[in-house]
């Protein structure tokens, strides 16, 4: 068995050799090679035919997506965490899979456990969460919403906070056993003091569904998402420059210039506080186990007297083979790259004031702000991707 802290360098390499950037001119630069970054980049040098440079810090593209194969079992896992693609949009949908012969996406429809009383229980909620943790015997949705109904804690659309909108959903004993620890866990704050959209994402189930989500699409790229990165970002219309600070660069002359880094790193030289970040520290462990070491990819762990919040184990992923297996803990901590926007009341207030800025810089010198760390947002893979889309179309008055 080996333990790890789980800091594996990249081994990309840039695309092309260093330049000196500030010598150069381009059509759009854009600040970080991840979805928003890597879907502009793609639709400015392959729709508009613009000369795009894409300035990333890391050593890797892809950004919290990045996976690759780990050299000593040789099984494919994500750097930052398990990422799980799914969507309702036919729109991102069909953009994901315009490379389809090269880099194609196989249908995966994820699951997760949790530990809660001893007992290993699915989640989302559903009937066999209840009855395994209640001892009932639900048998069909009518029974199941029935009780659903005679639990939930309403507040007509009205919950002030994470925790009454957890509540209103699962009501208050379900929320302790599964919700309230986990929480403060990942978000080093009790539900009350988040904003409800914490726990509106929460799906709840009356049937016997076990998948974590819902939607129409669902999967997972074949060969990995760095390989997907790496082919839309495929255009010698393109630079993609790494182990890059934008900040230290001199001069760089660009038509438009889209960031998708934290937005108060962009505006710190304007005297305003730092927003409040989440991050995550990944505990690696090798085990030598021609099978699994958990029963699904993702086993969560809400219970206060466990520090860590879940373990992700990727051979699970895409039915993969191997002589060992890999299970990576997370621990939330507010320590590292910035991950996860902290959503209070606060947090959102001082946003507020740096999207005044961001306005401004807009119409002054045509930069924007998309992505999660620069909208100050939690938003899903998918999500990111119709945004950068989205913006694409706006600015540039083009429709898909």
């Amino acid at each position: 068995m080996l333990s790890s802290s789980f800091r594996k360098s990249s081994k990309v390499a840039p695309k092309q050799p260093p330049q000196h950037l500030s010598d150069l001119n381009y059509d759009v630069c854009i600040v970080g090679a991840g979805l928003s970054g890597a879907v502009l980049a793609e639709r400015y040098a392959n729709v508009l035919h613009k000369k795009v440079v894409v300035i990333e810090k890391r050593s890797h593209i892809g950004g919290n997506c990045y996976d690759y194969v780990d050299e000593q079992t040789g099984i494919l896992m994500n750097l930052y965490g398990a990422h799980l693609f799914h969507t309702d949009s036919e729109k991102v949908w069909r953009y994901v899979n315009q490379w389809h012969e090269e880099v194609p996406w196989i249908r995966w429809d994820h699951e997760v456990r949790a530990v809660v009383d001893g007992k290993l229980v699915p989640v989302p909620v559903n009937i066999n969460t209840v009855n395994s943790l209640f001892g009932l015997n639900f048998r069909n949705t009518s029974e199941m919403t029935s009780w659903l109904n005679s639990i939930q804690k309403k507040c007509d659309g009205n919950c002030a906070n994470a925790k009454e909108m957890a509540e209103s959903r699962v009501g208050s004993v379900l929320f302790q056993k599964i919700f309230a620890s986990y929480t403060k866990k990942q978000w080093d704050k009790d539900a009350s003091e988040l904003e409800p959209l914490v726990t509106a994402r929460i799906p709840v189930r009356n049937d016997f569904d076990q998948r974590y989500f819902s939607d129409r699409f669902q999967a997972l790229p074949k060969h990995g998402y760095t390989k997907w990165f790496e082919r839309i970002l495929r255009s010698d219309k393109i630079t993609v420059q790494l182990n890059t600070d934008y900040f230290a660069l001199k001069d760089l002359k660009c038509g438009k210039t889209f960031f998708t880094g934290p937005i108060d790193s962009y505006f710190s030289k304007e005297g305003l506080p730092k927003l409040e970040y989440r991050s995550i520290r990944f505990e690696k462990t090798v085990l030598r186990n021609s099978g699994f070491f958990q029963p699904a990819s993702v086993v969560n762990y809400p219970e206060p007297n466990v520090p860590f919040t879940r373990i992700v184990e990727y051979k699970h992923f895409l039915w993969q083979k191997s002589d060992f297996t890999v299970i990576v803990k997370e621990f939330s901590t507010d320590d590292g790259e910035p991950y996860y926007p902290v959503p209070k009341k606060t947090n959102i207030a001082l946003y507020d004031k740096y999207k005044e800025l961001a306005n401004e810089a807009e119409k002054k010198s045509s930069i924007f702000f998309v992505g999660r760390l620069a909208t100050y947002k939690y938003i899903n893979m998918d999500r990111a991707i119709l945004l950068a889309l989205e913006m694409f179309e706006k600015i540039e008055n083009r429709t898909r």
